[in-house]
């Protein structure tokens, strides 16, 4: 199973932006269809985004599309998180996820691989 290791959260203010990095080890990282889910305090996890496992495809949640932009290097085993135009709803601690589809269904259950998590704090 892949490992993952999530970077590049922190605090910025609204309209601001960030780039979350998510780095993967052990397993073969273009096997896996790579999506961001977030949590906010007091809020269950939702999901953010995905993106095919050659990086044609990505699909996003209406709350977030056309502010962030997933996008992967397979050569680096790496996915990125480009999030501008941010707000205050957006703090969440930020999750990278490995999946097998790319509906992302075993992560909508709770399965498949997960990172540690990076926090986002947006300031008003």
């Amino acid at each position: 199973q892949v490992q993952l290791v999530e970077s590049g959260g922190g605090l910025v203010q609204a309209g601001g932006s960030l780039r979350l990095s998510c780095a993967a080890s052990g397993g073969t990282f273009s096997n896996y269809y790579m999506g961001w889910f977030r949590q906010a305090p007091g809020k269950e996890r939702e999901f953010v985004c995905v993106i095919s496992r050659g990086g044609i495809t990505s699909y996003y949640a209406d709350s977030v599309k056309g502010r962030f932009t997933i996008s992967r290097d397979n050569a680096k085993n790496s996915v990125y998180l480009q999030m501008n135009s941010l707000k205050p709803e957006d703090t969440a601690v930020y999750y990278c996820v490995a999946d097998r589809t790319l509906s992302m269904s075993a992560a909508r259950q709770g399965s498949g691989s997960w990172g540690q998590g990076t926090q986002v704090t947006v300031s008003s």
